[in-house]
């Protein structure tokens, strides 16, 4: 063997050696969980038994079989795949336009707006979920309040079906938008400021240069932040669980709130990890579709044109 082979293995036993602390952790606290997840999976085990694991039984695909005809199931994904799909945009169209308002060249105060819109990030659920209650209350609520200033008719928020969801999405919202705001922000800030003054000698105004120039260059920091929204959505657990428990009539119940309600209000923890593979694989789907439009954008867009040496 060489000098120089000795010294690339050297090298890579080095870096093993340094690694290794690093990823038993990870396989501590990752993979075994998963693999014991994926064994629960495939039996009827509950926490009645977990003193005699001789009653253990295999149930195969039984689980799995019992919540795909579920109707609750359906139900849940429903409204995992509204939440995802209406909550996903509208969040990411508040923080654009909350990094695009911190950015602007005529705002003061950057540091602070920036601390007060990401307040809410750090703030926990239940204390939110105290406000945007009484915001919600049906007779003194401050939306009520103000609805029945303009003329209209008071909304049971989080009591009517056709309104839970909509209240959920909006508190949703308001909470995290603070997140994608400072990556946003980071990706704006990362654009030449050459580019926008060449536009505006060009002509371009405020419009023009956002359509041609901001969009553009920010298009990797926004996808990037689509697939965080997204994977975060479809797990979306507390909102309902701290403000409606899933109703009324389930029509806020998501896929992991469903999951927690299994394992641990009926203690049917087989089940409970089934929907937990289930939940897995949608996303995994959900991620994958968006990484091949991303990658199909990326590459149906036209090459800058070039300077032509003098």
């Amino acid at each position: 063997m060489s000098r120089r082979a000795r010294r690339e293995a050297s090298r890579a036993a080095a870096g093993a050696m340094l690694a290794a602390p690093a990823l038993m952790v990870i396989a501590l606290f990752f993979f075994v969980p998963v693999a014991a997840s994926l064994v629960l999976s495939v039996t009827d085990f509950d926490l009645y038994s977990i003193a005699d694991l001789s009653v253990l039984r295999f149930a195969g695909l039984a689980n799995y079989s019992a919540i795909l005809s579920d109707p609750q199931f359906w139900r849940a994904m429903r409204n995992t795949f509204y939440f995802v799909l209406v909550g996903g945009p509208l969040s990411i169209a508040v923080s654009l336009a909350a990094a695009l308002l911190v950015d602007a060249r005529a705002a003061r105060w950057k540091g602070i707006f920036r601390t007060i819109f990401f307040l809410p990030v750090t703030t926990t659920i239940v204390a939110i979920a105290v406000v945007w209650r009484y915001l919600y209350h049906p007779r003194y609520g401050l939306l009520n309040q103000a609805l029945l200033a303009m003329g209209f008719a008071p909304i049971d928020w989080l009591g009517d079906p056709a309104w839970s969801m909509p209240a959920i999405i909006l508190m949703a919202v308001w909470k995290n938008f603070g997140f994608n705001m400072i990556i946003l922000l980071a990706g704006l800030q990362s654009i030449p400021e050459r580019l926008y003054e060449a536009a505006s000698l060009d002509g371009a105004r405020a419009w023009r240069q956002f359509r041609s120039i901001t969009l553009p260059l920010l298009a990797p920091t926004l996808g990037f932040v689509t697939l965080l929204t997204a994977i975060g959505y479809f797990q979306f657990f507390a909102e309902p669980y701290v403000m409606t428990q899933g109703g009324p009539a389930g029509s806020t119940r998501s896929v992991v709130l469903l999951m927690y309600e299994e394992g641990f209000r009926w203690w049917n923890l087989g089940r409970a990890a089934a929907i937990a593979f289930l939940l897995f694989i949608v996303i995994l789907a959900a991620t994958a579709l968006q990484l091949r439009l991303a990658r199909a954008g990326l590459s149906s867009a036209p090459e800058p044109a070039r300077r032509n040496p003098a």
